[in-house]
């Protein structure tokens, strides 16, 4: 097996089980542990994993951010009913920003029955959802490609953004500590900053498995956000102190959408 088509395999591995051992991955693929040890660097390097002791990981630490693949399988369901909610906000003739995350992009899967709207995305997967639905019109936001996070970023995407208004932005956001959004990539936190500073009104929607999580960036504080989404499973903890904190936090459950403030 070539050295390329190796790597992608430990990359699919990884995809399923969320980290290897270096010894397992090398009784695969029948080839050293050195080896393994070779491709894990190189995988690292381009931003794809992170060694652990022992082997390799692709689940978010606060300086690493999971691939977007792995990310769409995390608390799908909820994600689905946080998106679903979303996407009751949004009336017909709105022009709406979606950013490349994994729960915010799900917001593209309800906007068939709302159109007509106009659409701003960084997120290459909602650009290939919606670019041949009649009715919506797609902005994709140039910039550089980034495979891991399936989406546009950086300094051509952020000028296209300052030249753009839209009604809402719909963001994610991988961690939040205390009352505040963080995230491990600096030019995604960039381009995210950007997308609230052109729209009117900025929603966040976020898993309850990333309340009591840091990384690396400051985002924002939630309070920049007109209401915060996250599941009905959020620990009463975290949902307590951001109702002391003010943050307009709606809980979703499989059927109604709970205040908290």
């Amino acid at each position: 097996m070539k050295p390329e088509d190796r790597r992608q395999a430990i990359m699919d591995i990884l995809m399923e089980t969320g980290s290897a051992s270096v010894e397992d991955l090398a009784g695969r693929f029948a080839v050293s542990k050195m080896t393994v040890h070779r491709d894990l660097d190189d995988l690292e390097q381009a931003g794809l994993l992170r060694k652990v002791h022992g082997g390799a990981s692709i689940q978010s630490s606060p300086q690493f951010e999971s691939d977007f693949r792995y990310r769409e399988k995390i608390a799908a369901e909820e994600k689905r009913r946080l998106a679903q909610h979303a996407a009751s906000l949004i009336e017909p003739g709105q022009i709406i920003i979606i950013d490349d995350g994994s729960t915010a992009g799900g917001v593209a899967d309800y906007l068939k029955e709302i159109r007509p709207l106009t659409v701003i995305t960084n997120n290459l997967g909602v650009i290939n959802k919606l670019a041949t639905v009649a009715g919506i019109d797609v902005i994709s936001l140039g910039g550089q490609y980034s495979k891991k996070f399936n989406g546009f970023f950086g300094i051509t995407t952020e000028e296209a953004l300052r030249s753009l208004r839209a009604d809402m932005a719909f963001l994610s956001s991988s961690a939040i500590h205390g009352a505040s959004a963080f995230h491990q990539d600096q030019e995604v936190v960039q381009t995210k900053r950007q997308m609230m500073q052109s729209a009117a009104r900025s929603v966040l929607l976020v898993d309850h498995g990333k309340f009591g999580k840091s990384a690396l960036h400051f985002l924002t504080g939630l309070d920049a956000f007109g209401m915060v989404l996250t599941g009905a499973e959020i620990e009463p903890s975290f949902e307590q102190g951001l109702k002391e904190a003010g943050i307009k936090l709606h809980k979703i459950s499989g059927k109604t959408a709970e205040e908290t403030r």
